[in-house]
């Protein structure tokens, strides 16, 4: 049992995500950065998408009722060795600071979080309400069950973000002017503080459509780059809609969306446009 003494800003359970049910109107939901979450799992030996505690700008403090070995991951946090196994004795504190960079963290318990999944995940899902409430201080968390997997020392480090998401032509990118394209992948955005798991915003040119007439909602996911009226747009994220009314310009490669994931407010971001398209249906 691990008892959460405060949450910090924002912290859920996340685990793989909720595939498949996307015709009945639920996200994937999930970890955000979901090769830190399956990182910080095969550090303490847990299957690759095991429920872990999805930290946002630090400061969780928790207080560890039983031995447990534990590993935290994604954006650097002072209080707790990084990218590697601790073995924590039985009335341990952790107390994470605040990343100096990246915004998402991922705490990984040997065993796992043991809640109880709903349509076969422990995710945390922001916009239906679906899995365990974001924690809050007093909650105590139960440690799933001694995994068979051998706890593992870290592989080689990936080459740092260098600020650039590639992205594929979207499905309604002819909905707007011919030059907005080039404005997306040559302007650089600043991420909005309104941003969340529900989509990342951004500010910056303002995307001109040529086709003002409602778009009918139609199919969404993760990645997706919806353009509102402002002109501004909006990354969705793990827990956005499955299906929207704005059009998508762009679509970020899944490869790259865990990088989205750690942009925080103040960050500035470009795009790089890659060979492919995502087409409409």
């Amino acid at each position: 049992m691990i008892e959460v003494l405060a949450p910090g800003p924002f912290t859920t359970v996340q685990d793989g995500g909720r595939a498949g049910f996307a015709a009945l109107g639920v996200p994937r939901s999930g970890a955000f950065d979901r090769a830190a979450l399956r990182l910080a799992n095969r550090l303490v030996g847990n299957p690759p998408d095991a429920p872990g505690l999805e930290t946002t700008f630090g400061g969780l403090e928790l207080l560890v009722h039983d031995a447990v070995t534990v590993a935290l991951t994604g954006a650097v946090c002072p209080g707790l060795d990084h990218a590697v196994p601790v073995t924590l004795a039985a009335g341990s504190r952790i107390r994470l600071g605040v990343p100096r960079t990246g915004l998402r963290s991922y705490l990984a318990v040997r065993g796992g979080i043991g809640v109880e999944p709903q349509l076969g995940s422990a995710s945390t899902d922001t916009l239906s309400g679906l899995g365990p409430a974001p924690l809050r201080g007093g909650d105590r968390v139960p440690v799933g069950a001694e995994p068979s997997g051998a706890v593992a020392p870290a592989p080689t480090g990936s080459p740092p973000f260098a600020g650039v998401l590639r992205v594929v032509a979207g499905p309604r990118a002819d909905w707007f002017d011919s030059a907005a394209l080039d404005v997306l992948t040559s302007a650089v955005w600043t991420v909005r503080a309104d941003s969340n798991r529900i989509g990342v915003r951004l500010d910056g040119s303002r995307l001109a459509r040529t086709r003002t007439a409602e778009l009918a909602s139609e199919p969404t996911l993760p990645g997706a780059l919806q353009v509102p009226p402002d002109g501004l747009p909006i990354v969705l994220g793990p827990d956005a809609p499955v299906t929207g009314g704005y059009p998508v310009i762009a679509v970020v490669r899944d490869a790259d969306l865990d990088l989205a994931g750690q942009l925080r407010p103040g960050d500035q971001v470009g795009f790089r446009l890659a060979a492919g398209r995502c087409a409409a249906r």
